[in-house]
């Protein structure tokens, strides 16, 4: 499993985007608005930036930082629907994809191929499983 984490800048495309990663099974996903270094020190009105280079962000525009749990085999499939919607993300204010391997991951559903869009709420069933436990060692006597 792998943390899979997109910064976006084109937050005109976030709505095409998730659609496209529910299609190809990401299940679900956190998003976070969020804005960059330079933006923030140009809010602040910080002395780093130089009076020209602030004008360049003036703007209003904020990122969305997309979080969600894959499949090691997702990445691939996800990174088709990224380039697809957002575009060549080495092209500058496109965003930032990257994952993380995850050792541990608890509190996901399990199995779960179709897109919550897809169900009506009738359908839903929460699905809840106990850990299990490890037995108990035998002391020796």
């Amino acid at each position: 499993m792998k943390l899979m984490v997109i910064i976006l800048n084109r937050i005109d495309s976030l709505e095409a985007l998730l659609e496209g990663l529910s299609a190809v099974g990401v299940g679900g996903a956190t998003i976070i608005e969020s804005s960059g270094m330079a933006m923030t020190l140009s809010r602040l009105d910080s002395s780093v930036l130089s009076a020209s280079i602030r004008s360049l962000f003036s703007g209003d525009e904020d990122n969305r930082t997309i979080l969600s749990v894959i499949k090691d085999d997702q990445l691939e499939v996800v990174r088709k629907v990224v380039y697809k919607t957002v575009g060549d993300l080495s092209k500058p204010n496109t965003g930032i994809l990257f994952t993380i391997p995850l050792d541990f991951v608890e509190g996901t559903r399990k199995g779960r191929n179709t897109p919550l869009l897809n169900k009506s709420a009738g359908d839903k069933k929460e699905e809840t499983e106990e850990p299990k436990e490890e037995p108990d060692e035998k002391e020796d006597k």
